[in-house]
């Protein structure tokens, strides 16, 4: 959507460079981010949940395209190449990334256990002692979830997530070729990996989904743009949070 040009812009412009000089910061920003990793599996599934039948007994999806369509994006999220041989999620390979690199990952993992001790995301985000930032991007994410329409979950898929991805993270790996490749070689396969799902299948593929749920109505593209526009929103707010609290543990110390 054009009308979302200069929001794209900004987190383009605004994230990657001020946050991420040393490698200290990256790996406080992974700790971080890794939650934007494991919120985007739920919203994938919330999507796979409205367009495929997960239920017994099965029946066919009305739209067999979009059945196919957000299938073949689940296939390579959950279960893509690992470095090491074999499959694993996004998110685990994102996970051992952390560990190789020597991030921090006990916030995260307190918060599967939660999450699976609890079966349910709004009891587990008033357990945790997660970062506020944190926690208000999660709610975000799963408002739309749990009270958004098919159209708002799948914009802010596309336009928060799936659009976005690619650019954000070639700066990235455009830095890591020049460091320790032991270190950080599991977050450069992690980072190329998405480089090429994204922009090559899930991005086409999300822009294609849009198009058959919005089709020429424009009430419906409207919608998507508001749910775009928080969706972008609580992308940069997250960001921005991030290197509030970097910026002051950097002092404290």
């Amino acid at each position: 959507m054009d009308s979302l040009r200069l929001l794209r812009k900004e987190l383009l412009e605004r994230q990657m460079a001020n946050q991420l000089g040393s490698e200290e910061a990256l790996l406080r920003f992974m700790s971080n981010h890794v939650f934007a990793v494991w919120d985007f599996q739920s919203l994938l599934k919330a999507l796979q949940q409205r367009l495929t039948c997960v239920q017994v007994p099965w029946a066919p999806t009305s739209d067999r395209e979009a059945r196919r369509l957000i299938n073949e994006i689940v296939l390579d999220e959950e279960s893509g190449p690992h470095p090491d041989g074999g499959y694993a999620s996004h998110f685990e390979l994102y996970l051992d990334a952390m560990k190789k690199a020597g991030a921090n990952t006990q916030l995260i993992e307190e918060w599967l256990q939660l999450i699976e001790k609890s079966g349910n995301f709004s009891t587990a985000i008033i357990a945790t002692n997660l970062p506020s930032h944190v926690k208000k991007f999660l709610k975000t994410t799963f408002s739309f979830i749990e009270q958004g329409s098919l159209v708002t979950v799948a914009s802010s898929f596309l336009y928060g997530r799936e659009d976005i991805i690619p650019d954000l993270f070639r700066q990235l790996v455009q830095r890591l070729d020049l460091e320790n490749p032991e270190k950080w070689g599991y977050f450069k396969f992690y980072l190329e990996e998405h480089i090429h799902c994204d922009e090559e299948k899930h991005g086409p593929a999300a822009e294609r989904l849009m198009q058959r749920i919005c089709g020429n109505d424009p009430i419906l593209w409207v919608e998507a743009e508001h749910a775009a526009r928080i969706a972008l929103a609580a992308r940069i707010d997250l960001w921005d949070s991030m290197v509030a609290s970097q910026a002051s543990q950097s002092r404290a110390a």
